[in-house]
């Protein structure tokens, strides 16, 4: 239960409903990765919800760091290095989880 609302979560911590996602979600989501969420989590989190919007799917690790080097005016190594620095356990299990994907299935992370 978050802010009196019912969030499901699947048995790896991951939302069942994407769209119950919101910044009180996060916090708790992140809370649970042992992850303080900082303005450049939140850069990364609005282009990963822009993108699922869009496309249905979360963006792979390529897309997200892509958009990075934009936001962040880095190049694609740092770019790379910085999103792992964030989420030191994997993009799928943190970057995914907090910003509210459904666990993505079947592709590669790096």
């Amino acid at each position: 239960m978050i802010n009196n609302r019912d969030i499901e979560l699947d048995p790896e911590g991951y939302l069942i409903h994407p769209e119950d996602w919101d910044h009180d979600v996060a916090n708790e989501l992140a809370n649970s990765e042992n992850i303080e969420l900082a303005d450049d989590y939140w850069t990364v989190f609005d282009f990963m919800r822009k993108f699922y919007d869009e496309n249905g799917v979360a963006p792979d690790v390529r897309h997200t760091t892509k958009q990075m080097v934009v936001d962040f005016g880095v190049d694609k190594k740092a770019a790379k290095a910085k999103l792992f620095t964030m989420f030191p356990y994997g993009y799928v299990k943190q970057a995914c989880k907090v910003s509210g994907m459904k666990r993505p299935r079947g592709w590669s992370t790096g």
